[in-house]
């Protein structure tokens, strides 16, 4: 087969046995333009596309592409001649809560699909659910924004003014602006089942138990697989990367540099939690332990009855919440006595987040719950009085805002707000950086950007810039190319 045939297009695929890779590569050319098309076998995919000054140009262009696959394994393949690998969906039981009193829910709003994302700060919760919505409400549960991600939401994180959705299509979005977009995008043959971000940096781990480590840029970084598979936890900071799965916690040095410590626990890792100077592994065996960050000992243990679905604290450690297998929530002193434990009404609780006396939950059957936790409200609970729950209703015509796959474009920088700020797209050492071109900022700084709507040479006016740890920039806002 010819490096581009008669068509224009060449598609090629690298299938590995064993789990290992399972991808695909597109090459097509129309004219002077260039089209890339990459991405797990059986999905979308993500696309580049670049403009040549001539046919010949992008002809040769897109044969040093091919030409490039066919060196590291890709071959010609028939798109859809193999099957997609299956994703892993995160398949879990949910038994009716055995305790005698349930919570004292605020409100509950139901997504319509199991959802395991959860994240809440000073203004807004999120949630993100296995149909690939993520919704934003604020805490008395006004539904304010919802998000149509192409596939399962895992896990949300936030990371300073940005929150991200890592999402069954191997993509991380960037849901800080109107219109999300593809910041990461990870290895094709890496099944995402949790991730971190700290400073810029994404952590992800997986099916497999590898840990995944790649920079702002979207450039892998290191990888490293850990003694145990089924990897529901990686937490960070400064000192490591703490990654559990079904044989433990392991902590890394957060440059790669090797393994800090490893501490077996009392059964596999379904989730985790961090504090400052502790890490809390939530596990298949009923309980959820502390680790010290320092030396990986273990300093507490916190008995519930099923397994450990999700866990959280309140700030420090104080308090330490846990929900099950069977629909309950726990709530336990720092050093492991049990103050209470009550049915969540709702399903188990797949994700949970503490804030200011209330407990978030997400659950098997889709709802965001908002229990009170402050001690009035738990004491009245244990004692079978519990206020009315008021369900939210989603608004009929609520917009849903889908990633963005092209921009808008704007004919002058005066289109654009006041204060906005222009980049650009250059080719460096053969790769697409963004830099900032507008004074008042350090041009040598690469720009987080999405790549699929990278094109070189082209201008783009952004919202805001805000320099992040590492020397980088990230874009706050909306992001127009200019014409």
């Amino acid at each position: 087969m010819s490096a581009v045939s008669a068509a224009e297009t060449t598609y090629l695929e690298l299938s590995q046995e064993g789990g290992g890779a399972h991808k695909f590569y597109e090459v097509s050319v129309d004219g002077p333009v260039v089209t890339v098309r990459y991405g797990r076998i059986g999905a979308g995919g993500q696309t580049q596309t670049s403009t040549f000054p001539t046919v010949e140009k992008a002809r040769a262009a897109a044969a040093k592409k091919v030409g490039e696959k066919v060196r590291k394994g890709y071959a010609p393949a028939v798109q859809g001649g193999r099957a997609p690998r299956p994703v892993t969906r995160r398949q879990v039981s949910s038994a009716p809560s055995t305790a005698r009193a349930v919570a004292p829910v605020l409100w509950r709003f139901r997504t319509g699909s199991a959802a395991f994302g959860i994240h809440v700060d000073d203004d807004h919760c999120w949630v993100g659910n296995q149909a690939g919505d993520v919704y934003t409400l604020d805490h008395e549960g006004a539904v304010l924004a919802r998000f149509g991600l192409p596939d399962g939401v895992k896990c949300l994180v936030a990371d300073d003014f940005w929150i991200y959705a890592g999402c069954d299509d191997g993509k991380v979005y960037d849901l800080s602006s109107k219109l999300p977009f593809a910041a990461y995008d990870i290895n094709a043959d890496v099944d995402i089942f949790w991730l971190d971000i700290h400073e810029g940096v994404l952590n992800v781990s997986d099916r497999a138990g590898r840990l995944t480590v790649i920079d702002h840029e979207d450039e892998h970084q290191w990888a490293r697989r850990s003694q145990g598979e089924h990897a529901w936890m990686v937490r960070a900071d400064d000192r490591a990367v703490y990654h559990g799965h079904h044989q433990g916690v392991t902590a890394y040095r957060p440059d790669g540099g090797g393994e800090l410590w490893h501490t077996r626990t009392r059964g596999g890792v379904l989730f985790g939690w961090q504090e400052d100077d502790a890490v809390y592994a939530g596990t298949g065996h009923r309980v959820v332990q502390r680790l010290s960050k320092a030396t990986g000992a273990i300093e507490a243990t916190y008995a519930c009855d099923s397994a450990v679905y999700s866990c959280a604290t309140s700030p420090g450690g104080r308090f330490v919440f846990a929900g099950d297998a069977a629909s309950s929530v726990y709530c336990f002193d720092r050093d492991g006595t049990r103050l209470w434990k009550l049915g969540t009404g709702s399903g188990s609780a797949l994700s949970m987040q503490y804030r200011d006396e209330r407990l978030y939950l997400v659950t098997t059957d889709g709802s965001l719950v908002c229990v009170d936790a402050s001690e009035t409200a738990i004491g009245a609970a244990q004692q079978g009085s519990v206020p009315v729950v008021r369900d939210v209703k989603l608004a009929a015509a609520l917009p849903a805002y889908a990633p963005a796959t092209a921009v808008e474009a704007v004919a002058t920088v005066a289109q654009a707000p006041t204060g906005s700020v222009v980049v650009e797209c250059v080719q460096e050492s053969g790769r697409l950086r963004v830099h900032v071109i507008s004074g008042g900022y350090d041009t040598s700084w690469n720009v987080q950007f999405p790549r699929a709507i990278r094109v070189p040479g082209a201008r783009y006016v952004v919202d805001a810039l805000h320099p992040a740890a590492g020397g980088f920039y990230r874009v706050r806002g909306d992001i127009r190319r200019l014409v």
